[in-house]
């Protein structure tokens, strides 16, 4: 089932900020609807899904996947440095790991003031065509589109690797989940082994939608970029700091606590009952 059936691909200008943007357009959506019990989703963005859930989720650990995303600029663009996007259009998916992470990485160089973003689809793909037509003055990317955009003569000025996390429903208990990570660990495990083994999966997912990506091959890839690690708790300090940086910039006025978005119990018993049957 395609989960982004019905959501639209096209950047709207006037859109500067995640206020008024459904979180569940695209992950999570099956889940409020009751056809998953778990997805998983960049950090920040599961944050904000939860304190909207309607169907009591929770986040129940950290995913395996650390995707890695870059801030790029077109061939002719005068922007070669982050302090030089300074006021400029910057298309990014709300309530997705490229939104919170261009915000991470755009205020380590500049007022929060002076960080323009705009509503740009999710899927980098369609980023990438935007700010090609000069809908936007720059974008977030994810492989193997930043791999395709670097190939047209585009500059990544910025990049950095996020976190994300798994959320759960109420049917999921601490034994369905161990057993889930269990199986993970494996797949990290093999992965790690040979990571170019597995750099076809980028092209592959792609290929059959995007002409342009099916024309690349694993060497036009870096495997520096192919990272994933063991499922593993979400860290108390890091998940109050998450919390914090997120409340700092407008977002889950609802919530008191972050202790409130994640599931202490489950996560703690489910990665402990992991650790001792691996």
């Amino acid at each position: 089932m395609d989960r982004e059936a019905g959501v639209e691909k096209k950047t709207e200008r006037d859109v500067r900020g995640p206020k008024g943007v459904n979180p569940f357009a695209s992950h999570g959506r099956l889940f409020e609807q009751g056809k998953a019990d778990m997805y998983n989703a960049c950090e920040w963005g599961n944050y904000c899904r939860v304190q909207e859930t309607g169907v009591k989720s929770r986040q129940v650990g950290r995913r395996a996947i650390i995707a890695y995303s870059a801030l790029v600029v077109p061939p002719d663009s005068p922007v070669y440095t982050p302090q030089q996007l300074a006021n400029r259009t910057i298309g990014v998916p709300f309530y997705f790991g490229t939104h919170y992470i261009a915000l991470h990485m755009l205020e380590g160089f500049l007022p929060r003031d002076m960080i323009k973003l705009c509503q740009a689809p999710n899927g980098s793909r369609f980023r990438l065509a935007s700010m090609l037509r000069g809908e936007v003055e720059a974008t977030t990317l994810t492989e193997p589109h930043l791999s395709l955009a670097e190939k047209k003569g585009c500059r990544p000025i910025c990049s950095a690797f996020f976190h994300g996390t798994e959320v759960a429903s109420e049917r999921v208990d601490a034994e369905t989940y161990a057993a889930f990570s269990r199986a993970v660990r494996e797949a990290v495990r093999r992965i790690n082994a040979n990571k170019r083994a597995y750099l076809h999966y980028f092209i592959d997912y792609h290929a059959k939608d995007d002409p342009e990506i099916a024309a690349l091959t694993i060497d036009d890839l870096r495997e520096s970029r192919l990272v994933v690690c063991d499922p593993a708790p979400i860290p108390l300090d890091e998940m109050q700091r998450t919390f914090d940086w997120l409340k700092s910039w407008g977002m889950l006025e609802a919530t008191a606590s972050p202790f409130d978005l994640v599931n202490l119990d489950l996560q703690a018993h489910a990665h402990g009952a992991g650790l001792r049957s691996s």
